[in-house]
């Protein structure tokens, strides 16, 4: 007689596993990327991006310009996108939704502000501009570093956690919402509701029961009724 099949609930249980296992996964980099890519961006726009010599009446200065001189965008986008980041677990369906595709955008608007600013000398004319005295200086032996880069490097993980958040993040945990309208927790809502019927012939008694929101005599009036019964 043929022996029946025997189950194998392990193998049914390995692609929940892992799925779980990828959920963690996605997590943790989101939130790592996140983190780091803003730090990046933050401390990038706060570094020089360019310099050049402009020309002026005594003959030359040389002029800088940090990323914050040049694009006010990556810093302004990398406080948003860091505020998304943590946004996301304090929201949920529709509106993590939206936040993590603000984070997204956010890390694709950096990427792209500061790839326009590594070439871009307007804010040294205008500084030359504020030396000389002139409404057009000019300014010569341009010369870029490799923060605006940095910065975009920062754009590209926030970008990461936004996709990331957008893929992953409905299965990620949300920040309980346990508590009540005035802050007390539903345990001590429950602890009231499990407090001893107010003695009808103490007064401090049924005058706390007044101060607490209860009815003073629901209580007797149901156990007359019990009685009667």
């Amino acid at each position: 007689m043929t022996s029946a099949a025997v189950p194998q609930p392990r193998a049914e249980h390995e692609p929940s596993a892992s799925a779980a296992r990828g959920r963690r996964s996605s997590l943790a980099i989101a939130l790592l990327a996140g983190a780091l890519g803003a730090a990046m961006v933050l401390l990038a726009t706060s570094r020089k991006w360019a310099e050049g010599t402009a020309s002026v009446a005594q003959g030359s200065l040389s002029q800088s310009a940090n990323g914050d001189d040049i694009t006010g965008l990556p810093g302004a986008l990398a406080v948003v996108g860091l505020a998304a980041l943590v946004a996301v677990f304090a929201v949920r369906r529709l509106g993590r939704v939206v936040v993590a595709a603000l984070l997204a955008l956010s890390g694709a608007g950096i990427v792209v502000s500061s790839a326009l600013g590594a070439s871009d000398k307007a804010a040294l004319e205008e500084k030359a501009s504020k030396v000389s005295g002139l409404t057009h200086s000019p300014i010569h032996d341009v010369a870029y570093t490799p923060w605006p880069w940095v910065a975009a490097a920062g754009g590209v993980l926030l970008l990461l956690a936004g996709v990331l958040a957008l893929g992953y993040g409905r299965h990620w945990p949300a920040m309980s919402g346990r508590y009540e309208r005035a802050g007390t927790p539903a345990r001590s809502r429950a602890r009231r509701g499990a407090a001893t019927t107010p003695d009808p012939d103490r007064p401090e008694e049924l005058w706390k029961a007044l101060d607490r929101g209860e009815d003073p005599t629901e209580a007797p009036a149901r156990r007359e009724a019990e009685r009667g019964a």
